[in-house]
């Protein structure tokens, strides 16, 4: 995974249990839910700090994904309980950038890292080239470095 080259960090973390239906006849967590679990990082992330998925979309902005990097190391199965630390990396461009350490909750060994980029895009669907001004000032609240 690519380093970030940026000035300031917000971290969440939350616990979730692996639930049955994320889990194949072996017991083993299926490889594409651990996308889930950077999802619940981020709406975890999003409810602490007040930038959630429902208070951009009152603002008229969406927040698509358009990159994302899942870097597995070992499995999770039916019935541990999972730690996503989600990281906000500050950045002057128009996108949201987070990077994730997936943990299992009770042995705390590294499961998987992932980060995701995402962009923001107004209620005509047209991408934003400029940070939209309630983002500018939700930095200005929550990081230092824009004080």
């Amino acid at each position: 995974m690519q380093k970030l080259e940026t000035k300031t960090t917000l971290t969440d973390a939350v616990i979730v249990p692996v639930r049955f239906s994320e889990a194949d006849s072996l017991s083993i967590v299926w490889h594409g839910h651990y996308i889930k679990y950077f999802e619940d990082g981020r709406e975890s992330f999003g409810n602490k700090y007040g930038i959630g998925y429902l208070n951009v979309y009152h603002q008229g902005i969406v927040t698509p994904i358009v990159k994302i990097e899942c870097d597995y190391k070992r499995m999770l199965k039916y019935g541990d309980k999972v730690l996503i630390e989600t990281t906000y990396w500050d950045t002057d461009a128009a996108k949201l950038i987070f990077t994730y350490d997936i943990k299992n909750a009770e042995t705390q060994e590294l499961v998987a890292t992932g980060k995701s980029v995402q962009v923001f895009l107004n209620t005509e669907r047209e991408l934003l080239l400029n940070v939209p001004e309630f983002i500018s000032n939700w930095k200005k609240k929550y990081l230092p470095t824009h004080a």
